[in-house]
């Protein structure tokens, strides 16, 4: 397993949601992209994290780096690989692991 690993992400916060809707938000991401629609597109349309406007590219990052439950989902993920929906302190995420 790599040290370091690339990724990106949408983020459906839960700061102004509920959380029922920002799942709901996510899960219906989760399904466009499914469908063929580009991660990219998907987190410069909804994505609440900074990282959206660049499709969600979040860079190269280590152990330690991310909350646990992202770190978790995002090491676990082959490259090219997308995450289902990932609970954490900020709400809902969609992890795609780019490297």
């Amino acid at each position: 397993m790599s040290s370091q690993i690339r990724a990106s992400h949408i983020l459906v916060s839960t700061d102004s949601k509920s959380k029922e809707d920002a799942l709901a938000a996510i899960e219906a991401a989760h399904k466009e992209i499914s469908d063929g629609k580009a991660f990219a597109d998907v987190a410069r349309d909804i994505s609440d994290c900074p990282s959206g406007s660049g499709g969600g590219d979040l860079g190269s990052f280590g152990k330690g780096a991310m909350v646990p439950e992202f770190e978790t989902a995002a090491f676990d993920l082959d490259v090219d690989a997308m995450s289902g929906p990932v609970e954490t302190s900020f709400g809902y995420h969609l992890i795609q692991r780019t490297e």
